[in-house]
């Protein structure tokens, strides 16, 4: 078993070792959703309270284990197969870390939620602009539009962008923490304008090359 790959298992173990401990000292519902200023705004039974981030990341972690084997590119997997397994692993990381906040919220640790987890989701969009260059052409995972996926050009031009795209906006989401009430302009705005152009582009070099 590879080494990510096991790490990865250890969390998710890890986490419900402390879901499990926690199920005895928390109330019915709990604290499981926060407004953009950090306000708890949604509560759930404790059983998926506790438990849901867990189940999610069990889901997600057998699916992008067996996705490459799904792929009819899956050769292209193996040229990228260390990227794509760190990726993996910093997905549970970011979802452990999420976990965390929300049962210490829930433990009684008093903090801003929305500042205590944009560090974390700054770092993953950062992660994947890192990444991002390295992906060769394949169905499941990258930045996947009717033009990259026809075409090796298209796909590495818009993922060469598509790679210093997230890492600005990564970096713009850490800087978000220090505007605390415009914290949803730097987190979700840069992401969604990179994706929007990234369509776009890819596009527009398709053309180029039918040209």
């Amino acid at each position: 078993m590879k080494k990510t790959h096991l790490a990865a298992i250890l969390i998710i173990v890890f986490s419900f070792l402390i879901g499990i401990y926690s199920y005895g000292h928390f109330p019915d519902k709990i604290a499981s959703h926060w407004n953009s200023s950090g306000l708890v705004d949604g509560f759930m039974s404790k059983f998926w309270g506790i438990f849901l981030i867990p189940l999610l990341s069990i889901a997600l972690f057998l699916l992008f284990i067996y996705l490459p084997k799904l792929d009819p590119l899956k050769k292209n997997y193996k040229s990228f197969s260390n990227y794509y397994d760190s990726f993996i692993l910093v997905m549970i990381v970011f979802l452990f870390y999420a976990y965390l906040l929300t049962i210490l919220w829930n433990f009684g640790f008093s903090f801003n939620m929305s500042l205590a987890l944009i560090p974390a989701l700054g770092f993953l969009f950062f992660y994947i602009g890192i990444i991002l260059k390295k992906l060769k052409r394949n169905w499941f995972i990258g930045i996947k539009t009717p033009w990259t996926v026809s075409s090796d050009k298209v796909w590495e031009k818009t993922h060469k962008l598509g790679s210093t795209l997230f890492k600005i906006s990564g970096i713009i989401t850490i800087i978000g923490v220090f505007f605390p009430g415009y914290i949803i302009w730097f987190t979700l705005v840069p992401v969604i304008l990179s994706s929007i152009w990234l369509i776009i582009y890819s596009y527009l070099e398709y053309k180029k090359i039918k040209k």
